[in-house]
């Protein structure tokens, strides 16, 4: 304002600047005037003092850009806007800067200076500092929003039935009542120094999900704070967490508008059990007032999450081991019952193991108690992998276990998976310390419904197999002698079978088919025979069911193939008349994903040998998995190996799928044949069964032609080849090849 201005407005007004700035100079209030262009006209002490400035440095500077620190644009809207206010006078509050940046708000009143002509040519303004008065305000603001927080969280405690909800919750009344925009919990791994996030809640979901993606990287080594808090179990602040070096991320930390944190440890029995972590858009927030509050709270937490594990850990006692993890014993019987109910209803067979170790309390006085713990614990492992279902292994005794096997076929299966179990527990080392031990186990096991209708009697009845077990020295008995003795019995032919194969004791035997047209020879069913050293010849019925049950009859029907073969080579490069010679093949081998591969392996040693192998298969082997079953097939008969339909009748007796079955023959089950001569619909039913085989173009045999009656309906009915007793028997390669490739085949009566 010059001066001549400044004399009309005094003129006009009673009001001039020497006289204002002498009211004021010594006086607590802050003093300043300018002119329409903002300029200061004038500043007394008190505002010097408050702000820094000299006054000769800021005379004549647009005083927004030199207290509040506007541009020139928003410096010239904010004086716009005081000029064109109705009323010449106003009281308003601002937030002024020092000159060293220092932020103090100002209640400020000021005046319009007008001139006697009433335009206006400047302003003064009289303000009071009142930012202690403001930051207090604050403080209290602050404070009840952690009382909020300390209040919401012991509600909580008092109702929270796990650590999951206690979580989520304690997150919850952070950012609901105590207005933080964001709240972590975790909890601490001491051994592995890892975090792991259990909680996270906050205004915006955006920001959940950001700090979730940072609180991904566990390791506390990348976060001083939370290494500090674990080290010192005590509370970790940073109140300007954008520029603190201890706090991971600072810059993501600035994007989501995080300017304070505080990480807080959660005690539990001494040591640091988790972590809360409380951020703040305000810098500067966390205090040592809210601190006492905010570490009053995560004792609270702390004593919460003791008390629920406290609880957690008796109820997990009513119903677990406590050394092995395992469901305890009455757990496992309410189980066993659960499994009893399911299996009379499905009307199925279930059984139950009682296992002992042996030599346990050798091992146990050896090594000492530690060691026999960390053995059985070991033990328990081993079992729950072994049988797949934790949930059905208990600890029973000192060092003794039960597991339940819901779904059994017959005592064949227990046996066998027994006698697995027990093999493979004596070979499994265990490792004690710088020892390994192996140790053996004897089993008593009981079978539902036979040993027992309910769990506890099953139970009884099992520890009562062990207590024999244990007293005769065997590895194992059932409840019944009965199954001891048959399971005994088929175990024992079992593993015979498998040195059978190893031993080379198998053995083919031919049965010839013959045209029932000519009388001549047509080829040969080959059929396995067992030649046990001990008692001869083994009948297929007793061997075969268990070769299938055991697997083995994969590799006994692989060798089956390559025998045949190998006779069929033989005869051919001998000169002999030889014939197509048909295989048995199992739904086991059919359904092996090497099968078709390893027919090819088969005939793959000489061009001719496909042509002289036909596989028979059943009608239900080739519906267990049709699309499946007809690609192998199709693969198979593209080799030039001819394909049978064995037993056909007893199976689907779909004769809709004959046309789609890659086949060229199709025998009548013996059952047929031998209802036939009885008239009526048995010889109907073969009739037909040969009419629409030839209208789909497939050989008809008939198989367990014993008689000369059976034989000629056959003939009259069209039949084309036959085999049975009325021929000849299935007799070995060797008498095949004498009798009926070497010499001239006799005709047949017809």
């Amino acid at each position: 304002m010059d001066p001549a201005t400044a004399e009309e407005a005094a003129s006009a007004t009673g009001w001039s600047e020497p006289a204002f700035g002498e009211i004021l100079r010594n006086v607590d209030l802050a003093a300043v005037t300018f002119d329409r262009d903002a300029q200061i006209t004038f500043c007394n002490e008190f505002l010097l003092d408050l702000t820094g400035w000299r006054l000769e440095e800021i005379i004549g500077r647009n005083v927004f850009e030199v207290f509040l620190r506007f541009d020139r644009g928003d410096a010239q809207v904010r004086m716009t806007r005081l000029l064109a206010r109705p009323s010449a006078k106003w009281r308003q509050e601002d937030l002024i800067f020092t000159r060293s940046g220092e932020r103090r708000f100002i209640r400020w009143n000021s005046l319009q200076l007008r001139s006697d002509t009433g335009n206006i040519i400047g302003i003064a303004s009289v303000g009071e500092d009142v930012t202690d008065s403001r930051q207090a305000e604050a403080r209290i603001a602050y404070l009840n929003r952690i009382y909020a927080v300390l209040s919401g969280i012991n509600s909580l405690i008092v109702r929270a039935r796990d650590r999951e909800e206690l979580f989520k919750g304690a997150c919850r009344v952070a950012v609901v009542q105590g207005r933080f925009p964001l709240a972590m919990m975790g909890t601490v791994d001491r051994s592995s120094m890892k975090i792991t996030t259990v909680a996270v809640d906050g205004e915006d979901p955006w920001v959940v999900e950001a700090v979730k993606a940072i609180q991904s990287v566990k390791d506390v080594s990348h976060n001083a704070m939370v290494e500090a808090v674990l080290r010192t179990k005590t509370p970790a602040i940073a109140n300007d967490s954008q520029d603190d070096p201890r706090v991971a991320f600072r810059r993501k930390h600035a994007e989501l508008g995080c300017a304070s944190m505080v990480v807080l440890p959660l005690i539990v029995a001494g040591d640091v059990a988790g972590i809360l972590a409380l951020y703040a858009r305000e810098k500067q927030f966390f205090h040592e007032e809210e601190m006492k509050l905010l570490t009053e709270l995560a004792g609270d937490i702390g004593l919460a999450i003791d008390h629920i594990e406290t609880r957690e850990r008796f109820d997990y006692l009513a119903y677990y081991d406590a050394l092995t993890g395992l469901a305890n014993r009455n757990l496992f019987l309410d189980r066993l019952a659960q499994q009893v109910r399911g299996a009379a209803i499905s009307h199925n067979q279930m059984g139950l193991f009682l296992i002992d170790l042996e030599r346990f309390k050798n091992i146990n006085d050896t090594v000492g108690q530690g060691a026999g713990d960390l053995l059985l614990r070991q033990v328990a492992d081993w079992l729950s992998q072994t049988f797949g279902d934790p949930d059905l292994v208990t600890r029973f005794g000192a060092d003794h276990f039960a597991v339940a096997l819901p779904h059994v076929r017959n005592e064949d299966e227990i046996g066998r998976l027994v006698e697995k179990t027990l093999d493979a527990l004596v070979s499994h080392p265990f490792q004690l310390s710088d020892r390994m031990f192996r140790i053996a186990a004897k089993i008593g096991i009981a079978v539902f419904p036979d040993d027992g209708a309910d769990a506890a009697t099953l139970v009884k009845h099992a520890e009562v197999a062990l207590k024999k077990a244990k007293v005769g020295g065997d590895r194992y008995l059932f409840y019944a002698q009965r199954m001891t003795d048959t399971v005994a019995g088929r175990l024992t032919l079992e593993n015979k079978l498998r040195q059978a194969l190893d031993r080379d004791e198998f053995t083919i035997h031919y049965q010839p088919k013959v045209n029932i047209a000519t009388g001549e020879l047509a080829g040969a069913e080959a059929l396995i025979r067992w030649n046990d050293p001990e008692t001869g010849l083994v009948p297929p019925a007793r061997f075969v069911p268990i070769l299938e049950e055991t697997g083995l009859i994969y590799e006994v029907g692989r060798w089956a193939v390559r025998r045949a073969v190998k006779d069929y080579l033989a005869w051919s490069h001998a000169g002999l008349a030889a014939v197509r010679v048909a295989v048995n093949v199992s739904s086991q081998q059919l359904r092996h994903r090497d099968f078709v591969a390893d027919i090819q392996l088969a005939v793959g040693i000489d061009p001719i040998a496909a042509g002289g192998l036909e596989l028979e298969i059943t009608e239900s082997m080739v519906m267990q998995d049709f699309k499946h079953n007809i690609a192998s097939l199709h693969a198979i008969r593209a080799m030039g190996i001819g394909i049978a339909i064995d037993d056909f009748g007893t199976g689907f007796s779909s004769l809709s799928y004959l046309a789609k079955l890659p086949v060229d023959t199709l025998k009548i089950d013996r059952s047929f044949i031998i209802d036939m001569n009885a008239g009526g619909q048995g010889e109907a039913l073969v009739a037909t069964i040969i009419s629409l085989a030839h209208a789909v173009k497939l050989k008809v045999v008939a198989e367990g032609v014993e008689t000369a009656e059976q034989l000629q309906l056959l003939s009259l009915l069209h039949c084309d080849e036959y085999q049975g007793f009325l021929f000849g028997e299935a007799v070995p390669a060797e008498i095949f090849e004498r009798k009926y490739l070497a010499a001239r085949l006799p005709t047949a009566g017809l």
